[in-house]
């Protein structure tokens, strides 16, 4: 894998980059639909490609270990083929499950015992199963195993937790280093910034995480409760460590307000559930607001769902029409709601690669940040 900066932005920290992979190129800043269990939820593969123009999208390690399972997906050639997509995929590592499962797992320094959500069997992650697991998958990117610490948390756990993720790092790496990829395209290993909210533990995560010299770089252990300002901070100051000549992905982020503030503060890859699971719930995010498709105001509005929207759907379908499928719990107003907000999401990091490269971004991404959070 490949990184190359294209162009900087001299009012801010924002910058435009290609990334290169065994499955084609990804132009940075880019925003991931999640694909949680080998399919981003109401979409079709043709569509994501086609119509919303998605250049890279996430598996998630834990769900596709447990369903369909690895002897399905490497009987399949891994991810790719199994779900017929031919861009690039990113896996997280199960980490953040790991987190979420806060109730039936177990954390030890060789790894992590945890019970299904399916069926109640009982597993074992280790740093270098997890790193066997992504092999299978066949991930263009595959992450670090690490442990998500929770919001709040004491400074004592934080650094605790922190410095076990460093020590499940080295293992992740040489397991990487040791083993080859499954079905001959290359795949590149991120680390993950873990620290929670405190600055010290935040730069010395960075620096630890920059010392390993991979080919990218994450940042994890954010919108996980903590205040906007909170993540813009410890964003900031991990971007001024990590190296600029990498790949810097912000995990689980966010809103499209929070995208444009963290583009301004240096990343480059973001994916976030939000577009989708929001969508599913009738909710639309725009150009200029976030509608909830549910209000009664727009039971009788036959205009557009999006005029100036950038998906087929926006303009084919009326707010009132779409409405009443909400209301109806039809499984189109779910189709139609991601595919708009999938559209919207990869619009805005479009828009503000072209702003940063035109010098106009920041202007742009002030007056946007005030329209995104409207109520319409």
């Amino acid at each position: 894998m490949q990184f190359k900066l294209t162009s900087t932005d001299k009012n801010s920290n924002a910058r435009t980059g290609e990334l290169s992979t065994g499955h084609g190129k990804i132009h940075t800043p880019i925003f991931m639909p999640v694909g949680t269990a080998g399919t981003v939820k109401a979409v079709h593969q043709r569509d994501l490609s086609d119509d919303i123009k998605a250049q890279i999208i996430l598996g998630n390690t834990y769900h596709l270990y447990l369903r369909p399972g690895l002897n399905i997906l490497e009987q399949a050639g891994g991810l790719h083929g199994f779900m017929n997509w031919k861009h690039p995929i990113l896996t997280d590592s199960g980490g953040y499950q790991v987190y979420s499962l806060a109730d039936s797992r177990k954390i030890k320094e060789e790894g992590v015992a945890f019970t299904s959500h399916i069926d109640g069997s009982k597993h074992f992650f280790t740093p270098e199963y997890a790193m066997d697991i992504q092999r299978i998958i066949g991930a263009d990117i595959m992450m670090a195993f690490d442990e998500c610490t929770p919001y709040p948390c004491d400074h004592r756990y934080a650094k605790k937790s922190m410095e076990m993720t460093h020590r499940w790092l080295t293992r992740c790496c040489n397991r990487v280093d040791e083993t080859e990829s499954k079905y001959g395209h290359p795949q590149s290993l991120f680390p993950i910034v873990q620290g929670s909210v405190y600055k010290d533990l935040r730069t010395q995560s960075a620096e630890v995480i920059a010392g390993h010299e991979r080919e990218g770089n994450a940042i994890g252990g954010l919108s996980v409760g903590e205040p906007a300002e909170e993540m813009y901070e410890m964003t900031e100051l991990v971007c001024s460590i990590l190296p600029a000549d990498k790949p810097r992905y912000l995990m689980g982020v966010g809103t499209p307000a929070n995208i444009l503030e963290c583009i301004a503060l240096g990343v480059d890859m973001f994916d976030c559930v939000m577009p989708t699971r929001n969508a599913r719930n009738g909710m639309l995010f725009t150009k200029n607001g976030i509608m909830n498709m549910r209000n009664e105001k727009w039971k009788n509005d036959f205009s557009a769902i999006d005029e100036e929207g950038n998906s087929f759907v926006d303009t084919c379908y009326s707010k009132a029409y779409l409405r009443h499928l909400v209301i109806s719990k039809e499984m189109l107003a779910a189709q139609i709601a991601t595919l708009h907000n999938l559209s919207f999401y990869l619009w805005l990091v479009t828009e503000a690669r072209n702003k940063i490269i035109e010098g106009s971004f920041m202007p742009w991404k002030n007056e946007m940040v005030v329209k995104l959070a409207r109520r319409l």
